[in-house]
């Protein structure tokens, strides 16, 4: 597998797609903010039917791999996910 980098907007979109499986509602009712912290890592924030949620990074690799299935058609176990801060471009993901 050709390395796959995964812009932010991707991961929002991936968390979006997520949730709203999880929780049975259209993604454009989801709305997610990526978070860093130097001490605790990456996270996102989600907000969906006036609820919020904190999702950890295992709970944001899990969302890039059900994205990459449902939408790229790549296996998803047959992936390394890494999620990367990067100056210019925020939170990003490489797929190797």
């Amino acid at each position: 597998m050709e390395q796959i980098k995964i812009t932010e907007q991707d991961i929002i979109n991936a968390l979006c797609l997520y949730i709203s499986d999880k929780k049975d509602v259209s993604p454009y009712e989801v709305e997610v903010e990526l978070l860093f912290d130097d001490d605790y890592g990456f996270s996102a924030e989600s907000h969906v039917l006036g609820r919020k949620q904190i999702l950890t990074t295992v709970n944001m690799i899990e969302a890039i791999r059900f994205w990459l299935d449902t939408e790229l058609n790549v296996d998803p176990f047959a992936a390394g996910i890494e999620l990367v801060l990067d100056e210019d471009e925020g939170i990003i993901a490489w797929v190797r």
